[in-house]
């Protein structure tokens, strides 16, 4: 936003931080925070993925429950093969929605 105003000739005053980009003093502190701001958001990045890592080392998974157990998600995988029910009905009878089911059904057709 603050390069779409220097193209037009304006300049940002921001009373809080007392920083004016129409100056070349103001423009240096300015791009300062922005790349303080940057290097602390790769910082949390690396963290965090070196957190996950970490935790899959010890053997923990991440991510939703499945909504289904292994026998439930047989079931729906047959009642769909079997043709007699609509997606919709296998849906309100297991209680997940059409994304899951077709997750489900996906998963068993590449296993």
């Amino acid at each position: 936003m603050v390069g779409t105003l220097e193209e037009k000739k304006i300049g940002f005053h921001s009373i809080q931080e007392s920083i004016d980009t129409s100056n070349s003093g103001g423009r240096l502190i300015f791009h300062m925070f922005g790349a303080l701001a940057e290097f602390e958001r790769q910082l949390i990045a690396e963290r965090t993925l070196a957190g996950l890592s970490a935790a899959r080392a010890r053997g923990k998974q991440g991510g939703r429950p499945k909504a289904l157990n292994e026998k439930e998600r047989a079931l729906a995988v047959r009642l769909y093969n079997e043709q007699k029910n609509s997606i919709m009905e296998i849906c309100q009878i297991l209680k997940i929605s059409k994304p899951t089911l077709y997750n489900y059904l996906h998963q068993a057709n590449t296993q």
